[in-house]
């Protein structure tokens, strides 16, 4: 039986324990990186942005407070205005070690490195170990997600999420157990949405994926993204419960899409972020006060806005995208907004400057692991890999995601023996789509960091003479 794999996969490595030692010497290195880094970061850093609510939370929820808000009067309230998600987590993680920063940054960092072990495991699942180390470095070494490490805020945590699912979805269809295996990519899936809720579109599309063949077979395609997606959802569902006992209205994991979408609506805004105050708060909404109803007006208010104005709303969109996309900046932003004087204008510049280059170059050799599913009967995705790839060098690099999406779309039936380029094309769009409903920064960007290192990496294709992922796979 062996000699059949063997003759039939000759382009796999025959080292399925050098594999495992791949991936544990990947996430210990990534490890060490961000652990070094907690250290340096630990008391000079304190929360900053929505960093600050998020530990606060944690802090009530360690208590047992649950997810509530204590006011200067002294009344406290229950609340839903951000995700309970990754509050929950850290209220886990200052239960067990002490409600500190270093706490928090410490999870990150472990969560960094268990993300790193899962980009390699993707990678060697159904490419090369070349690939794999490649995806591993990439991940482990990246500057945005190391940086952003001291970080209390979702972005890179969902990015590394991401990446984690993505994995789970490979090994889903590989093996034994085959209904477990789906039901934990729908259960990660739900976690992912309890941390990030616009990530729930992803859902079934993790479950379109978790096929460990490159055939069609879309009847079975579609019956898994229905699972997957229902169990994201279910897994959400005792939280939405808990929303419409305790707040003023249902809602399904927080209470900001409202806001949001008033705010992009907003021409003064400009597609970025602005706040809600004095005249921008609509008339209607000024009596209102219950956190839940609150949202629900400005979300009624946002709609109304941009049925009066559809053209001046869809001029936004490249705006919101440009912003999302053409520079992330998150990780120096975090860190000179918590602390100006260790983090200066010059640090934030420079690391900047290599975030951006380290992205760009990754979105590069993401277009161009694109461009090769182009055949002579469908030039469609390398005709629109060449000018993604030419804007990946220029300033407007939200053409290139965009092209970039539109290269893997072109594709077709190829496209689903590179399931890891599909998921990362997948969440481009996905963030994409978001943002220019609501408003454009370039942390919402960032999400899509951690699936375009492995799209970078081969996106699932293996070297060699074959093409597409078999279910015979090295030891795991």
């Amino acid at each position: 039986m062996a000699s059949v794999i063997a003759a039939a996969a000759p382009h796999r490595e025959r080292n399925p324990g050098g594999y495992v030692r791949d991936a544990l010497w990947l996430s210990a290195l990534a490890l060490l990186i961000r652990v070094v880094l907690v250290l340096w970061a630990k008391d000079r850093f304190p929360p900053a942005d929505d960093g600050s609510f998020y530990h606060v939370v944690a802090q009530r929820i360690a208590l047992g407070a649950g997810y509530t808000w204590l006011w200067p009067d002294g009344s406290v309230t229950y609340a839903a205005h951000y995700p309970v998600g990754y509050p929950a987590l850290l209220g886990l993680v200052y239960a067990l070690f002490g409600a500190r920063p270093v706490a928090a940054m410490g999870a990150n960092a472990v969560l960094g490195a268990l993300a790193v072990f899962a980009a390699q495991r993707a990678l060697v699942l159904c490419g090369t170990r070349r690939q794999a180390l490649l995806g591993g470095l990439l991940l482990a070494l990246h500057p945005g997600l190391v940086g952003y490490t001291p970080a209390l805020m979702t972005e890179g945590v969902s990015a590394e999420l991401l990446v984690i699912v993505a994995w789970l979805t490979l090994r889903a269809g590989a093996g034994r157990g085959l209904g477990a295996r789906l039901i934990l990519v729908g259960a990660c899936a739900g976690a992912l949405t309890l941390v990030r809720p616009q990530l729930v579109v992803l859902a079934p599309v993790f479950g379109f994926f978790s096929l460990s063949s490159g055939a069609a077979c879309y009847r079975e395609r579609l019956l898994r993204a229905l699972l997957v997606g229902g169990v994201a959802v279910s897994m959400c569902l005792p939280w939405t419960l808990r929303n419409c006992a305790r707040m003023d209205r249902c809602v399904f994991v927080s209470a900001n899409g409202g806001w949001n979408l008033l705010i992009g609506s907003l021409s003064e805004a400009k597609g970025a972020w602005a706040p809600i105050e004095g005249s921008t708060v609509p008339s209607e909404c000024r009596t209102v006060f219950a956190e839940a109803e609150k949202d629900r007006c400005f979300g009624h208010a946002g709609l109304a806005r941009i049925r009066a104005n559809w053209a001046g709303f869809l001029a936004l969109v490249p705006r919101k995208l440009a912003m999302t996309f053409d520079y992330f900046g998150a990780p120096g932003h975090y860190l000179h907004t918590s602390n100006a004087r260790a983090f200066g204008d010059r640090a934030k510049l420079w690391l900047g400057i290599v975030e951006t280059v380290w992205e760009r170059l990754v979105l590069l050799v993401a277009i161009l692991q694109s461009a090769r599913l182009g055949t002579r009967r469908r030039p469609g995705s390398l005709m629109a890999a060449l000018p993604a790839a030419l804007f990946a060098l220029l300033h407007s690099g939200y053409v290139a995601y965009l092209g970039f999406v539109l290269s893997a779309l072109l594709s077709g039936k190829r496209l689903l023996k590179r399931p890891l380029l599909a998921l990362s094309a997948s969440a481009v769009l996905a963030t994409a789509l978001t943002h220019a409903l609501f408003f454009g920064a370039g942390r919402y960007g960032f999400v899509c960091a951690g699936l375009l290192c492995l799209a970078a990496a081969g996106g699932g294709a293996p070297g060699g003479k074959g093409e597409g992922h078999g279910g015979e796979v090295p030891a795991q």
